[in-house]
């Protein structure tokens, strides 16, 4: 594998890796194995294709924690920015954006929009969000304007009569929040654009502020998919090829009450099958969970979920819905050693050393045997190995020798 890393950019992807276990924004796809089979599938049939035509689709990717849930879905967020989505990855959390309430996910998934970014972007740090999106879109074609001739006077009214062309069908009042926000930025007026936004974020409504742009409704739980579908013909609209949303069940939720455990389920069931009507148009909404405890039960509601999610995605079944990253070709002690070696040429350029051949292989293997025969434990052994593997890769470069699994605490 040739690196087009340097130095720097190695070193920090062995510090993200090795501290934490978790893939970092960028240089994730230089260690990436075994994730081919499904994503050459997800980009075929669905991001250069049905989504971008149109269409809308579903999956539920399953995979314990420190199982590459979040590596996978950087991999799918990558994809989509190839082929010009916008994508919101959302980390959900029990406090923040919990799925039981369908408005805080709305409010998550705008605050986590993102427009296709290159590597320099990502490593320099970027924003995300609909405030941003607002921004970037109002300077891009402010600069496109600036270079088909427009200036001054004749350069604002072109840039407000494009404002006033915006068509949103779903909601008035988001069609007219976009409208507004992009009057107060060509009119410099920030304040007005601030509150906008904060309503487009779903964060809060206040109608003698926000009722003089027209807008009249909150957004809640049962205007939520009315603002999503708005937020996606815009996006639409305005030259993207649609939304990616990556929801990403990262942390362990504590125990839910039945209430909010029947609102989950009812969020899932219709998010699913909103994704089957025609007026949600280019949307892919991936949904990473560790495993599928939460469908146990006997309602009619779990029983709904379970026949939505029962077919199963793979290379002869693209349109199955569900992703079990445990099931790949490439697994166990193989999968992690492919992982290994990667990152081994990764780190050997973050130090600027290079291991005898014979010495890394007796590295690599034994810690990835002992990783695979703890993948019952409380950590992800694929989170697991990582760690250990560059602990291990560290050992050897100062003491010029493999440690030992007692040296490295499996």
């Amino acid at each position: 594998m040739s690196l087009d890393l340097d130095s720097g950019v190695a070193r920090r992807i062995i510090e993200t890796v090795g501290t934490h276990g978790v893939p970092p924004e960028y240089g994730f796809q230089y260690f990436t194995a075994g994730l081919d089979p499904y994503l050459s599938v997800i980009e075929k049939e669905y991001l250069a294709s049905f989504i971008r035509e149109g269409g809308s689709a579903f999956k539920m990717v399953v995979g314990a924690y420190g199982g590459g849930k979040t590596h996978f879905l950087y991999c799918v967020r990558d994809l989509a920015w190839k082929h010009n989505f916008v994508v919101s990855y959302v980390r959900l959390s029990p406090t923040e954006s919990p799925f039981h309430s369908l408005d805080r996910v709305y409010g998550a998934i705008v605050k986590g929009l993102t427009i296709p970014l290159s590597p320099e972007e990502l490593l320099s740090g970027y924003e995300r969000g609909i405030k941003s999106f607002l921004r970037s879109w109002f300077s891009m074609r402010r600069q496109d304007l600036k270079r088909q001739g427009f200036s001054g006077d004749d350069l604002y009214e072109e840039l407000l009569r494009e404002i006033e062309q915006i068509k949103i069908i779903d909601s008035l009042s988001f069609a007219r929040a976009v409208k507004g926000g992009l009057r107060c930025l060509l009119e410099g007026k920030s304040e007005g654009f601030e509150a906008i936004c904060q309503w487009l974020s779903g964060e809060f409504y206040d109608r003698r502020t926000h009722g003089q742009y027209g807008i009249y409704q909150r957004i809640d739980r049962t205007t939520a998919f009315s603002m999503l579908r708005s937020l996606v013909q815009w996006i639409r609209q305005v030259g993207y090829s649609g939304l990616v949303i990556l929801l990403d069940e990262a942390e362990q939720t504590p125990s839910l009450s039945t209430r909010q455990r029947g609102e989950h389920l009812s969020n899932l069931r219709e998010i699913i099958d909103e994704c089957g009507n025609t007026g949600f148009q280019g949307v892919f909404i991936l949904y990473a969970v560790p495993d599928e405890n939460f469908l146990e039960g006997r309602t009619q509601v779990y029983e709904a979920l379970k026949q939505r999610l029962g077919t199963v995605f793979s290379t002869l079944n693209p349109t199955g819905v569900k992703m079990d990253l445990e099931k790949l070709p490439l697994q166990g002690v193989e999968l992690l050693m492919e992982i290994g070696e990667n990152l081994r040429k990764i780190y050997e350029l973050a130090y600027g050393c290079k291991f005898d051949g014979d010495v890394s292989q007796d590295v690599i293997p034994p810690v990835a045997e002992a990783a695979y025969n703890q993948r019952f434990g409380d950590i992800g052994h694929k989170r697991l190995f990582v760690q250990k593997c560059i602990q291990a890769l560290h050992f050897l470069r100062e003491k010029g020798q493999p440690p030992s699994l007692v040296e490295l605490q499996m």
